[in-house]
């Protein structure tokens, strides 16, 4: 279930931004009057989802990935995100992940 919330454009409409259109591995991500465009990098089935956004012409610069990781002790389920930034926008971005995964959290019922 987590992993549609990651990968699909309704999933993740639903707490990462306004709305997502997405044509084969081109997303546009919506917030107000704002787009902006990733490309699907890689991904493997309810294990980890990598995008990459439209501005950045390095490979991994200004990716984002979500990795869902199982506790094999507990069973419970991890979510690990990496984004890459430049160091001067490293905290803004933790709060900004902080607050989106607390929407996700919630959106989710956990």
């Amino acid at each position: 279930m987590l992993y549609n919330f990651l990968s699909t454009p309704s999933g993740l409409a639903e707490w990462f931004c306004d709305d997502v259109n997405s044509r084969g591995d081109k997303f546009t991500f919506i917030w107000g009057d704002s787009e902006e465009v990733a490309f699907l990098v890689r991904k493997k089935q309810s294990q980890f989802i990598q995008y990459k956004w439209d501005h950045d012409e390095s490979d991994e610069k200004y990716s984002f990935e979500f990795r869902i990781e199982i506790d094999e002790l507990t069973g419970d389920g991890l979510l690990l995100v990496s984004d890459h930034v430049e160091p001067e926008e490293e905290q803004e971005m933790r709060l900004l992940w902080q607050s989106q995964i607390t929407t996700l959290l919630r959106t989710i019922g956990s």
